[in-house]
């Protein structure tokens, strides 16, 4: 175990934001919750075998859709929809874990375990960013017999007030609910959700997650920015740069649902989007597909490119490619009920592109 500090905060944003694929949150809202949460106390990160194992675990999240104009989250929402998890469902929860990285994603935890004493997991739902709740449930969905419990505080008060919702059932019916939720309150909202035992996390969760993206942030910082940076980015991750020049919009970005939607090209290659960078394509043909880790890395400012701040685009841009064997692979990104939903969603095809040889939990990760 390790105490978490505003060095490693600050590195967790930066790299954090190249996993988040263009969503992942907010990067001015991760360094706001990195500073407190190490400012108040000192936030614990432990690994799955540093923790006793009648350890409870919950997932803590952020839902909703980055590009929304009118949301808000602040810090205490994070807390109390973790605290009234616990009040609601009686688990002693011992440790938390984030659903995602991300720019503010992989700091999710930081202030619960700063506040209330929980440690913060070195493991993920998922390694990269993902655009549904599903990608980051611990294959829960299959889990027969298993009920989610999922709790949702916040919103934007000026508009709709403080918000609290506690949803049981089903967890893809849970997530539906959660999402139209979050659009109703001004389109993000702060969860904590799905209490489980720490073994079924070592089975199915993306292990070291969080390691890596405060590594990959450290040596992001000291490279700063240009070709070296790059070069950082895709060693360090074990990714191909595929292409690099300025970056285009192909199709807009269009807000529906809870979703941000639009494809991007960088050279020869087109980029589409569903929150995160979900597929990439050059004349016609499949190059990368979800779980694979797509990043487009800002050359001159030195950091990964979110959606909702590309703009008019035109800014010198590398597209990295990491195959999904190369980093923490957890069961719910390669669970082909949420996959199926991205196939709907976006009219593409997931499943057909899967490497069969994923497996999620501790013996998913083959490395570079």
């Amino acid at each position: 175990m390790r105490e978490l500090t505003r060095d490693d905060a600050r590195a967790a944003v930066r790299g954090g934001g190249v996993l988040a694929c263009g969503g992942g949150g907010w990067k001015h809202h991760g360094e706001l919750m990195g500073e407190m949460a190490t400012g108040i106390n000192r936030p614990v990160l432990a690994s799955i075998d540093e923790l006793p194992e009648d350890t409870m675990v919950a997932t803590v999240t952020a839902i909703g859709a980055p590009a929304s104009r009118d949301w808000e989250i602040r810090p205490v929402d994070y807390v109390h929809a973790l605290q009234t998890l616990i009040e609601h469902t009686g688990v002693k929860i011992g440790a938390v874990m984030t659903a995602q990285n991300g720019y503010s994603t992989t700091l999710n935890g930081w202030i619960q375990s700063s506040m209330l004493g929980v440690k913060v997991l070195d493991a993920a739902g998922d390694v990269r960013a993902h655009p549904t709740g599903k990608l980051g449930s611990l294959g829960l969905e299959e889990r027969e017999g298993y009920v989610s419990t999922q709790v949702v505080s916040g919103g934007n008060r000026e508009l709709h007030g403080h918000f609290r919702s506690i949803n049981e059932g089903r967890i893809n019916t849970c997530d539906d609910v959660l999402r139209d939720i979050s659009v109703r309150t001004g389109g993000f909202i702060a969860a904590a959700r799905n209490p489980v035992e720490l073994g079924w996390v070592r089975d199915n969760a993306a292990h070291g997650a969080i390691s890596l993206a405060i590594d990959l942030g450290h040596a992001m910082i000291e490279a700063d920015r240009g070709d070296g940076l790059v070069e950082t980015v895709a060693r360090r991750l074990g990714g191909t740069l595929l292409d690099r020049g300025p970056l285009r919009i192909e199709r807009g970005l269009e807000t529906f649902g809870g979703w941000d939607r639009g494809t991007f090209r960088v050279g020869d290659h087109s980029i589409a989007y569903l929150n995160e960078y979900m597929t990439v394509d050059r004349a016609g043909e499949r190059v990368a597909t979800y779980p694979d880790t797509i990043v487009l890395v800002d050359v001159e400012a030195g950091e990964g490119v979110a959606v909702k701040d590309v703009g008019e685009g035109g800014r010198d841009t590398a597209l990295i490619v990491v195959p999904a064997s190369r980093l923490p692979v957890s069961s719910s990104a390669i669970d082909r009920t949420g996959l199926a939903e991205c196939e709907q969603i976006m009219g593409v095809e997931f499943l057909g592109h899967l490497d069969p040889r994923l497996e999620g939990g501790s013996n998913g990760y083959v490395g570079v």
